[in-house]
């Protein structure tokens, strides 16, 4: 395959993690709400999957491509990302009721947040597929899919985000709810929110794959990312959950988080 068929395989999965977001406003077709204690355990599932991700793979596979002079950086550089993002955001109301409520011209602004909120997530997706068409690359590491040969480490992490794609999409719904918007418009307001998704993963694979040298920076990148992500906003929006079952939902959180990385268990061993 030639680089730009590459890329749109990525761009492929990169939009497959952005339409699980709309998954999480499925249940709403069925149930009016989530128990706090399911969304408690979705929250520790998405986390344990992210850093179990983060650290079986994207750090593994950084330190197999070299020393950690590149990938220490890159950690801090994914971790940088995500507290500027924060910054950015801190103040800025760009949540479902203004969704609904904007017009063309501040959708376009509200994109454009969304595109530094969500970016880390993309790059994650872009950096698991570095071996894609890389020459070298080791057949015993990938899976075929649609007759390409896919890195196992790319099929792992594009579960992990779309996984923890569907609460956020369930947290975006809920409030979508008590606006009384229909079901399928709370569908698309979750996928809008992941649309930057496959930009950054597209983005992040090109920049990996312009030199073997500096895929430790790039994958360390997205672990510093995913990890970051996951203590500072999974793990918070879990307990604010929880607040109001016994123990404050850590048990959940910790049963959901367990869970988590047991599933990304075999990825330590591809």
């Amino acid at each position: 395959m030639v680089a730009v068929e590459n890329a749109a395989f990525v761009f492929v999965a990169g939009s497959l993690t952005a339409l699980a977001t709309g998954l999480g406003a499925i249940p709403f077709f069925l149930v009016e709400e989530f128990s706090d204690r399911w969304n408690v355990l979705l929250w520790g599932l998405a986390s344990g999957i992210m850093v179990a991700a983060s650290l079986f793979g994207l750090v593994r596979e950084g330190l197999a491509y070299g020393s950690p002079i590149l990938l220490v950086p890159g950690l801090l550089a994914g971790v940088a990302l995500v507290e500027a993002a924060d910054r950015v955001l801190d103040g800025v109301e760009h949540g479902p009721k203004q969704f609904e409520r904007a017009d063309f011209k501040k959708l376009l602004l509200i994109l454009g947040i969304l595109t530094v909120h969500s970016f880390p997530e993309g790059v994650a997706v872009g950096v698991s597929f570095a071996e894609l068409g890389l020459e070298g690359a080791s057949p015993a590491n990938s899976v075929l899919v649609a007759g390409t040969a896919v890195p196992v480490l790319a099929v792992f992490m594009t579960i992990a985000i779309s996984i923890h794609n569907v609460p956020e999409g369930t947290a975006i719904a809920i409030p979508l709810r008590s606006l009384g918007v229909g079901e399928w418009r709370m569908v698309w307001w979750a996928v809008f929110s992941s649309l930057p998704q496959p930009l950054g993963a597209v983005v992040a694979y090109y920049f990996v794959t312009l030199a073997k040298e500096f895929l430790p920076l790039g994958f360390g990148f997205a672990a510093g990312a995913m990890v970051y992500l996951v203590a500072t906003e999974f793990v918070p929006e879990a307990l604010d959950y929880g607040e109001g079952l016994a123990g404050g939902g850590k048990r959940e959180l910790v049963a959901g988080g367990a869970v988590g990385v047991l599933a990304m268990v075999p990825l330590a061993f591809v």
